[in-house]
């Protein structure tokens, strides 16, 4: 029996390659990979979609793909990276014709019951105002955001999901936020 590692996001690529390999076979190492990173494929997905039905559909996709094949991961890259590349083509498939209006509030849900109701209030404000500008943006650039941001990948893995180098991955995210800065009133303060 394979002894499966309980760190998450943060393993080095050899572990992810062992759970990669071990997920050949083992539905355990598979089920492992998949609770490292449901949340960033659901969120890239909710991002885009802005329903939960959808955005789970997607998600479920993504995972039977990537289950049915586990065998082309080679550990070249970040199995983030991979599987984000998986939810990117599902995505394009969910799209294709269809021209969507993207309410990526729901994407990231910020309530949090410690704060204060007016910090709450602002947090919204400043939401709403970040989504109406992410519309305006180059869907390049604003696909770029939703993956550093929302399923909070590096700019290598951003790079590799959307068949570019890391420069230019980093390159679309500071001038996709250039571009926010522009359509907002709001300081972001985001080091890159």
């Amino acid at each position: 029996m394979t002894t499966i590692m309980t760190t998450h996001s943060q393993d080095s690529p050899i572990d992810e390659l062992d759970l990669a390999r071990n997920a050949r076979g083992n539905a355990d190492a598979f089920g492992e990979l998949y609770r490292r990173h449901v949340t960033r494929v659901y969120r890239y997905h909710m991002a885009h979609t802005g329903n939960v039905k959808d955005a789970e559909d997607l998600t479920s996709q993504t995972f039977m793909a990537a289950l049915e094949g586990i065998r082309s991961f080679r550990g070249s890259g970040p199995f983030a990276a991979w599987i984000l590349g998986i939810a990117a083509r599902k995505k394009a498939m969910f799209f294709r014709g269809i021209r969507p209006e993207v309410p990526i509030e729901t994407a990231h849900h910020i309530s949090n019951p410690n704060l204060a109701t007016d910090r709450l209030a602002n947090q919204r404000l400043r939401l709403d105002s970040i989504i109406r500008a992410l519309k305006q943006i180059s869907p390049e650039r604003a696909d770029a955001i939703a993956l550093c941001f929302f399923s909070e990948l590096t700019y290598a893995e951003v790079g590799r999901v959307l068949k570019k180098s890391e420069a230019a991955a980093k390159m679309l995210v500071t001038r996709g936020l250039q571009d926010l800065r522009e359509r907002t009133s709001l300081a972001f303060e985001v080091e890159l």
